[in-house]
């Protein structure tokens, strides 16, 4: 099963974005080589106008739901109508760098 595909696939059919980025972030953390457990998804798309930010994720979720219940460990979501896309000038924010979970030292 390849998870990125699935969501790639997913959100194009149900979005019809205007710009869709699905990152697999799972190097970044503490998962074996291959993992496809923590995501980045940066969706453009003119259905989120008028749409409060807590809505855009939502539908994003419910989308991805199978995915989520099952094989997703985290999910970070930049959801932009094409306005506000525009004004960033079509670069998201990068993800902050993993804290490395129930292995984190105390400091």
């Amino acid at each position: 099963m390849n998870i990125h595909n699935n969501i790639e696939q997913k959100l194009l059919a149900h979005f019809d974005p205007a710009h869709l980025e699905v990152v697999n972030e799972s190097f970044m953390h503490n998962v074996p080589t291959g993992s496809e457990t923590h995501f980045k998804v940066v969706l453009v798309t003119p259905k989120f106008s008028g749409e409060r930010l807590i809505n855009r994720h939502r539908a994003v979720n419910a989308v991805l739901k199978e995915e989520l219940a099952d094989h997703i460990h985290a999910l970070a979501l930049h959801t932009y109508t094409d306005d506000e896309w525009q004004n960033l000038y079509g670069n998201s924010p990068d993800s902050p760098n993993c804290l490395g979970g129930m292995k984190r030292q105390a400091s």
